[in-house]
């Protein structure tokens, strides 16, 4: 069992994942994933959700030995996505005393995942506000729809401060490996989370009023240090706002000659002190492709023509921002043709779609290769990109 410290009355229970190689069958974890739950223990025993199916054994573990020869009162339900409720279903038959307790439309979503006997006498439907009163600890409930899912709600225990912040503040990354928070919590909350901005920030909001000592999230590290740098990254990241002022230039190349093209901007950009990052969307982590499009002021998209449109992975990408929501970005375009060049439009009206983007009106249309008569048609967008 993970050696992770709460406090005297708050236990983790969680388990790592360490053998899962895509969360969501989408996205890779190298380090894996942790599942985290907790356990509060008082005149009142309260269960914080359950974890994924893949580590059932290893958390019903984890809790009886918590639990030791007492029993709990209640299983707070703060989201019914899989990975958190897989065990709701086992947990209520060897606990048929204990009460789920759930928001309204979780409540309704329930049995869709799960054959619950006698549900209405089973569930305590809980609304904005109200307080779940354990004895020395209170829970108190905050309804945090499309934060990502409509069921979800978050709580705060009022005697220790802690925000049970559901996948708010998660991060891909089993415990056991120390990492930087900022990198993948920035991976896992765009590709995750990112398209529900305003529903952040509305929370946000309402966490602002709480006196939060202590954030506990489902995925991820608990955050007890320097709470105003996660808060932040936050909102910044829920305001559609760019983390860092640079250039992201990602590419996608079918035989490597659109990829010299953009790795020679990527150099000409460096000679002029800008802040680069670069991916080949042919080969590199597609979701970190969409963090950092996110994270920097200004994007250049290289992408060679395809079928009378563009090579598919470029085509991916930005159908995955327009998903995301991706906005408020000026964004430059590097076309590649042998014969009938349409990249450039057929990005440009992708990007159209979303919402507050600067598409630079100079261009470059690459013929095959790269010649030296490309180089002052490349200078000019990018003068123009770091207006």
């Amino acid at each position: 069992m993970n050696k992770v410290i709460i406090s005297d009355d708050v236990k983790y229970i969680g388990v790592d994942d360490t053998t899962l190689d895509l969360f969501e069958s989408q996205y890779v974890v190298p380090h894996g994933v942790s599942y985290n739950s907790y356990l509060i223990l008082d005149d009142k025993i309260a269960v914080m959700d359950t974890v994924d199916a893949r580590k059932t054994k290893e958390w019903f573990a984890n809790l009886e030995h918590e639990l030791k020869d007492r029993t709990p009162d209640y299983l707070v339900v703060s989201h019914l996505e899989p990975d958190h409720s897989a065990n709701i279903q086992l947990f209520v038959e060897k606990y048929p005393q204990v009460k789920l307790v759930l928001s309204a439309k979780a409540k309704a979503m329930l049995l869709q995942f799960f054959d619950i006997e006698d549900i209405d006498q089973r569930c305590l439907v809980v609304k904005e506000g109200q307080v779940l009163d354990l004895g020395k600890h209170h829970l108190k409930f905050i309804m945090a729809p499309m934060v990502h899912w409509p069921e979800v709600m978050v709580e705060y225990e009022t005697e220790e401060k802690i925000l049970f912040s559901a996948d708010g503040f998660g991060k891909f990354g089993a415990l056991l490996y120390e990492e930087d928070w900022a990198c993948e919590a920035r991976r896992y909350y765009f590709n995750i989370v990112g398209k529900y901005g305003g529903p952040v920030q509305t929370l946000l909001k309402k966490a602002s009023a709480l006196d939060i000592q202590m954030i506990c999230p489902l995925h991820g590290p608990i955050l007890k240090d320097n709470l105003s740098y996660y808060i932040d990254k936050y909102q910044i990241w829920s305001r559609y706002e760019s983390e860092d002022e640079g250039v992201f230039v990602a590419c996608a190349s079918i035989h490597g000659n659109t990829k010299d093209v953009a790795l020679k901007v990527v150099e000409m950009l460096k000679a002029k002190g800008i802040k680069v990052a670069f991916a080949d969307l042919t080969r590199d982590d597609m979701a970190e492709a969409i963090e950092d499009a996110f994270r920097y002021s200004k994007m250049i998209l290289a992408a060679a023509t395809y079928d009378g449109g563009i090579f598919s992975p470029m085509e991916d990408f930005l159908h995955r921002l327009q998903h995301k929501g991706y906005q408020n970005k000026t964004v430059g375009l590097i076309e590649n043709g042998s014969w009938a060049p349409l990249a450039n439009k057929v990005m440009k009206d992708l990007l159209e779609s979303m919402k507050n983007i600067n598409i630079c009106q100079n261009t470059v249309t690459i013929k095959s290769t790269y010649k030296n008569e490309n180089l002052e048609a490349i200078n000019q967008l990018l003068d123009e990109i770091n207006e």
